[in-house]
């Protein structure tokens, strides 16, 4: 993958951020963005961002070629965390799977266009033939909105999804060809 990092990201507030690659040095900062993410966001995390042990263990485990983790900082602070997910075998290895959570006071901004995009050309730089991502249809409505145009088809899911508590939520494919 072409190194193209740090790279500068102008929002449409005025406001900019360096977004670069998580590295193990990163554990700290990004265990502070995790921590101060409302409840209801932490809550329907795909990971265990509540248990520092989470982040700790992607520090020690880095491998580009499996997960590529973006961070956006306002200085040295982590206010986005994205990540494009490869497999290395099998019929969905030609996929990429993108995840992303973005402080609450960056949103509507661009901040997740802006990380999208990053992954949109990595992707075409390193030959998948498509991105996917999986959200819940009523939480991440915005999401939805920003990813359909940008192009990303989207499939509705009804009962798909459950939350901690048990109850069940629609969820919403979206895929990009690439």
């Amino acid at each position: 993958m072409p190194t193209r990092y740090p790279q500068e990201v102008a929002l449409r507030d005025g406001r900019r951020l360096l977004v670069r690659p998580f590295t193990a040095n990163d554990t700290q900062p990004l265990w502070e963005f995790f921590e101060r993410l409302p409840g209801e966001v932490r809550r329907f995390a795909w990971d265990r961002i509540d248990d520092r042990a989470t982040v700790e263990k992607w520090a020690q485990n880095v491998d580009y070629d499996r997960v590529f983790p973006l961070l956006a900082l306002d200085g040295g602070r982590v206010v986005a965390d994205a990540t494009l997910h490869y497999r290395q075998s099998g019929p969905l290895r030609l996929v990429g799977r993108i995840k992303w959570l973005v402080d609450p006071e960056w949103r509507n901004v661009g901040l997740s266009t802006a990380l999208i995009n990053q992954f949109i050309r990595i992707a075409r730089e390193n030959g998948l033939r498509h991105l996917s991502t999986l959200l819940i249809s009523d939480l991440e409505a915005k999401s939805i909105e920003v990813l359909s145009g940008l192009g990303f088809e989207p499939t509705s899911l009804p009962g798909y999804g459950v939350d901690p508590d048990g109850g069940a939520h629609d969820m919403t494919f979206m895929i990009l060809k690439l």
